[in-house]
């Protein structure tokens, strides 16, 4: 009969059973690692650090809702904020939808 060699070797039977395992499941473990240091871990920090932000928004802070609408807080509710986007013109937002709050003194005018 004719065999090939590569048939032959994998008949042959699996090199250590334990050793074969780790072998196999190392490369998974490592694209796990990958993953969750890349991508998993900042992204949780950094949603961290947006809800911590979001929940110490106070009175006369600037924000900018989800919508793109930048305005000045002035009042603060448990769920809810009072945004003034012009004179005389406020309105009431989710404070879950805030997208970020502007320092004021870092921020420039846009016709600058």
């Amino acid at each position: 009969m004719l065999v090939s060699p590569a048939f032959a070797q994998a008949t042959s039977g699996a090199p250590g059973g334990a050793a074969g395992f780790i072998v196999q499941v190392l490369p998974l473990v490592l694209i796990f690692a990958v993953f969750w240091f890349l991508i998993i871990r900042p992204q949780s920090k950094r949603m961290k650090d947006h809800k911590a932000r979001i929940d110490a928004v106070k009175r006369g802070d600037q924000v900018v809702t989800g919508g793109g609408l930048v305005g000045k807080v002035t009042k603060v509710e448990d769920a809810y904020v009072e945004i003034e986007l012009a004179a005389n013109v406020k309105v009431r937002a989710v404070k879950s939808t805030l997208s970020d709050v502007v320092d004021p003194l870092s921020a420039k005018p846009a016709n600058d």
